[in-house]
């Protein structure tokens, strides 16, 4: 009951706190989907993500102030979860300024940041967590974003304790060029954990990625490398998005690698319509295979699914 009321609390108690700047966000994304699963078939509702938070700031002094972001994940679908109604998702307090920003808390990693827009298919089947390591979102980090360097140039560095004694902190970092129609970005995990609450952390994850906007076409693509000491693989996918006029997107996407699923594949389709400036309906279509991921033998799944986003 306690963490079902914790972002109602927190909501009705900022007018009483001296903050200058609060705001109430978050996201509905719920899908109608029809799963075939190696042979097995299911109609299903699913949440894609949802999720409510609060952010804010205080101004300390000219050119620095105080932020904080507290932001939980909720099922539209059940409310399920392990029987929570909310988890977290980046929750950190910290401050801002002109050398850059500095945070403490569940954060998502620079490694997961730098992949910017390239996933078409976030938070659905769809999704690069299929095939690639690094989409990480951390408990008991620091970390430092820099301000944009040179008009175009930006980074990020993570430090993650483990707080066990013998066991080296994680490090995340990424640099990346956005200028114009240009996105480009590196970036590293060094000894960070793939899973919360895993033993020893010990894989070294590098990741590439690049999106080029030609008018109203935008592509994007990415490489990854996994080196763990066992297992040694890398992967790549790309995605085009078409801004085919103001209401309709389509989109595709299409990715190999051995690194979470041996032999893994995904190709998705996918199209959106803008009611509003918050407010979407969208369709997809995903095809996940992989060589040995169900049961010790290949799997090939199908999803087709239309739902409804609302941003607010």
């Amino acid at each position: 009951m306690k963490k079902v009321l914790v972002p109602l609390v927190l909501t009705a108690s900022f007018p009483a706190v001296a903050v200058a700047d609060v705001q109430v966000y978050g996201k509905g994304n719920v899908a109608l989907q029809h799963a075939d699963e190696t042979g097995n078939s299911k109609a299903e509702l699913v949440s894609n993500s949802s999720r409510i938070g609060v952010k804010g700031s205080e101004s300390l002094r000219e050119g620095l102030e105080a932020i904080f972001q507290f932001e939980y994940q909720t099922n539209v679908d059940d409310g399920g979860g392990d029987g929570e109604t909310f988890s977290q998702r980046n929750i950190y307090v910290g401050l801002r300024g002109k050398a850059g920003t500095l945070l403490a808390g569940r954060i998502d990693t620079p490694l997961k940041k730098a992949q910017n827009k390239v996933d078409l298919f976030n938070d659905l089947e769809g999704d690069i967590k299929y095939l690639f390591a690094g989409e990480n979102r951390r408990s008991n980090q620091v970390q430092y974003r820099s301000p944009v360097v040179g008009e175009y140039f930006s980074g990020a560095i993570g430090y993650i304790t483990y707080e066990e004694d013998g066991v080296d902190p994680g490090i995340s970092a990424s640099v990346s060029y956005d200028r114009g129609p240009l996105y480009l970005a590196a970036a590293v995990d060094r000894d960070v954990v793939m899973e919360e609450g895993a033993v020893i952390p010990d894989a070294d994850v590098a990741r590439f990625v690049a999106r080029y906007s030609i008018s109203v076409v935008h592509v994007g693509a990415l490489f990854e490398t996994y080196d763990d000491g066992f297992i040694d693989e890398d992967g790549a996918l790309v995605s085009v998005l078409w801004d085919l006029n103001e209401n309709w997107d389509l989109k595709a996407q299409a990715g190999s690698s051995d690194i979470n699923n041996g032999g893994g594949e995904s190709v998705s389709l996918g199209a959106d319509y803008r009611l509003s400036a918050k407010t979407k309906l969208f369709g997809y279509y995903t095809n996940e295979t992989n060589d040995w991921g169900c049961g010790g033998v290949g799997c090939d799944n199908d999803y087709l699914g239309v739902g409804m986003e609302l941003k607010f």
